[in-house]
């Protein structure tokens, strides 16, 4: 790709790099930090503005620049990502919170296969969509975007769900709290509900303070139970392309059942062990490692907005048209899944 219109494919990148920019700025407003919207959200949106008003204004030449920043730069977002995780978190809040976890995006991802069949919904939006609902929202849904390797219109609808029900999510459990409804919970259930059924990090985060600062003490707990299912995604995604792989036989133009093996995935479970070993590391200052880490996932967050905002230049409103209301329709039932069936899965569990 570089070795041909080179300039045009950088322009593309640095239309892309100026637009996640204006994200992260955007993202700092305080409006915009109290509905928890994250730069990727932002940047996502921006992309789809820009789908819709200049996108056929500009050279074609800028494409492939477009392109390299949802697919490679995808890849490597996802990676890093591991750096916010260590195996550790997982010992400190128990196998209840795995098993939680375990169900919760196992169930999540059968049901939208099966609601979307009900539904007539194509099996990649319906992937895509319980994915995002299933793990980490946004993230899983880049993740899943390499292997399920959908259009990018079916990425951007699969974050809108997320975006309108997890953050619906977040100001919901507050709610709940308040009203007496999650009374039936432990402390550690209560912890583990939130982190388990909640589509985003932010939105766990978010949640977490709101209850905190309604008299409980679950934010760091539900984090780290979120932090769990995040970790999730690397075994999903290998299992994913091999059921795909089985689907595509004999589908040439699909692969015909080459297994795509994510292997982006493998390098992500390795960088949350390198992460663990730094974190046990003794020899190796505390604040000199929180800085590192910390810069690493402030670019990661970067690349990822960019991956997002790339996706959003793919996406139209016809698309969204196309695409109708059932992967919503989809998204509201696992949605109700998660804040029911989430209660009683912690209650009995833990």
């Amino acid at each position: 790709m570089f070795k041909e219109n080179r300039g045009e494919v950088l322009h593309g990148i640095l239309l892309i790099v100026l637009f996640s920019f204006s994200a992260f700025y955007i993202a700092g407003f305080d409006f915009v930090r109290r509905l928890s919207l994250s730069p990727l959200i932002v940047g996502i949106v921006l992309g789809m503005l820009y789908a819709n008003s200049l996108r056929n204004k500009l050279p074609e030449t800028w494409v492939p620049g477009i392109r390299f920043c949802s697919k490679t730069l995808l890849r490597l977002g996802v990676v890093l990502y591991g750096f916010r995780l260590t195996f550790q978190q997982v010992a400190e809040i128990g196998p209840t919170a795995v098993a939680v976890d375990a169900v919760v995006v196992a169930g999540t991802l059968a049901l939208g296969l099966v609601l979307g069949r009900l539904l007539r919904l194509d099996s990649e939006t319906a992937l895509m969509t319980s994915t995002g609902s299933a793990i980490c929202g946004a993230a899983a849904v880049l993740g899943a975007e390499p292997v399920v390797r959908c259009e990018a219109h079916k990425t951007a609808v699969a974050v809108s769900t997320v975006v309108l029900f997890g953050t619906l999510s977040m100001f919901l459990y507050p709610v709940m709290y308040r009203a007496g409804w999650l009374d039936g919970l432990s402390p550690q259930a209560l912890a583990v509900y939130v982190g388990a059924t909640l589509h985003e990090v932010a939105h766990v985060v978010g949640a977490g303070d709101a209850v905190d600062a309604a008299g409980g003490d679950i934010a760091a707990a539900a984090t780290i139970a979120k932090m769990i299912r995040v970790m999730m995604l690397a075994p999903v995604l290998v299992a994913m392309s091999f059921v795909l792989a089985r689907r595509r036989k004999g589908v040439p133009e699909a692969g015909g059942g080459k297994i795509a093996i994510p292997w982006f995935a493998f390098w992500f479970v390795a960088v949350i062990g390198l992460n663990s070993l730094l974190e046990s590391a003794s020899f190796i200052p505390a604040d000199a490692l929180r800085a590192v880490v910390g810069a690493i996932n402030d670019f990661d967050t970067f690349l990822l907005t960019m991956a997002m905002t790339a996706l959003g230049a793919e996406t139209s409103a016809d698309k969204f048209r196309q695409a109708g209301a059932k992967p919503f329709l989809l998204a509201g039932g696992l949605f109700v899944w998660l804040v029911v069936g989430g209660y009683f899965l912690a209650r009995w569990i833990c």
